[in-house]
């Protein structure tokens, strides 16, 4: 394990991602990762969650991890209670949406568009649908085309297993989009694309202003590289051991894989003893 850079002063909130990170690959909580949130509560520390996924996608975490806190859905596109009233959305702007299904479909990409609590893909049987169904536990609306959705759009989503593919895509899409919107994987099949406020590195800035929390008393963890941006902000930041080495290199600590209990063994390592100095 990599020892701290810059280690936090407090710890006041965990912001986590959720798949690859909170979840195992096979998207099990497991009692240990459970049983890591009730030790932050018991602490004095909240925690919070955000994904990729749209918030109701997360809908069987609430309970379990008895979450207070608002929930990122979208990388920040929505932000919603855990009763599941919103807080606010920030969509894309239509000729962004433009672009970006252009530039997706050019690079052989399979697209997915999400607007409002609806998931839009053209094939049923695309790669990774059945999947995504099974993560965020509801089905997609299949239509022939997006002629019709340039407006009210949250997220959309570039898909192959063509990882280089995927790669070179979010390259172009950034060029293409600049400030306009945000393009970043978060896994190496999937290139998200958002407002331009609705990133990792948003989520922690709302959270912060939400919960009266300095970033510099927040940590965060995550496996992706979109989850750079929430680490470049926080005072703690733990990657997966099953993140990419450039995740790694920007983070303050490095845990165990998300089919290893890294989740809960980055509380027991870093965060709980930090704020018991003394404790071995």
């Amino acid at each position: 394990m990599e020892e701290a850079k810059s280690p936090a002063k407090k710890i006041a909130l965990l912001l986590s991602d959720v798949d690859g990170t909170l979840v195992t690959k096979d998207k099990v909580l497991t009692e240990r990762s459970i049983k890591a949130v009730q030790q932050l509560n018991e602490a004095g520390v909240k925690f919070a969650i955000t994904s990729g996924r749209p918030a109701k996608g997360m809908q069987m975490l609430i309970n379990p991890l008895h979450l207070t806190t608002p929930i990122a859905g979208f990388n920040g596109g929505t932000f919603v209670l855990p009763d599941h009233t919103m807080l606010g959305e920030k969509i894309l702007s239509k000729t962004a949406v433009q672009k970006t299904m252009e530039i997706v479909l050019k690079y052989g990409l399979d697209l997915w568009l999400y607007s409002g609590n609806d998931w839009y893909v053209r094939k049923r049987e695309a790669p990774h649908v059945d999947r995504e169904v099974f993560t965020v536990q509801f089905e997609p609306i299949v239509v022939p085309d997006f002629d019709d959705f340039h407006t009210e759009v949250i997220k959309v989503v570039g898909v192959s297993d063509e990882f280089d593919r995927v790669e070179e895509c979010e390259t172009a899409l950034q060029e293409a989009l600049g400030d306009s919107a945000s393009a970043t994987r978060s896994q190496p099949y999937y290139v998200d694309i958002t407002n331009p406020d609705a990133n990792k590195g948003g989520v922690l800035k709302m959270l912060s202003n939400y919960l009266s929390i300095d970033p510099s008393e927040i940590a965060t963890i995550g496996d992706g590289p979109n989850d750079v941006l929430m680490f470049k902000l926080a005072g703690m930041s733990i990657a997966m051991g099953n993140a990419i080495d450039k995740v790694k290199h920007s983070a303050t600590h490095v845990t165990d894989s998300n089919d290893q209990e890294g989740f809960a063994n980055a509380v027991e390592r870093f965060i709980l003893p930090a704020l018991v100095p003394t404790r071995s």
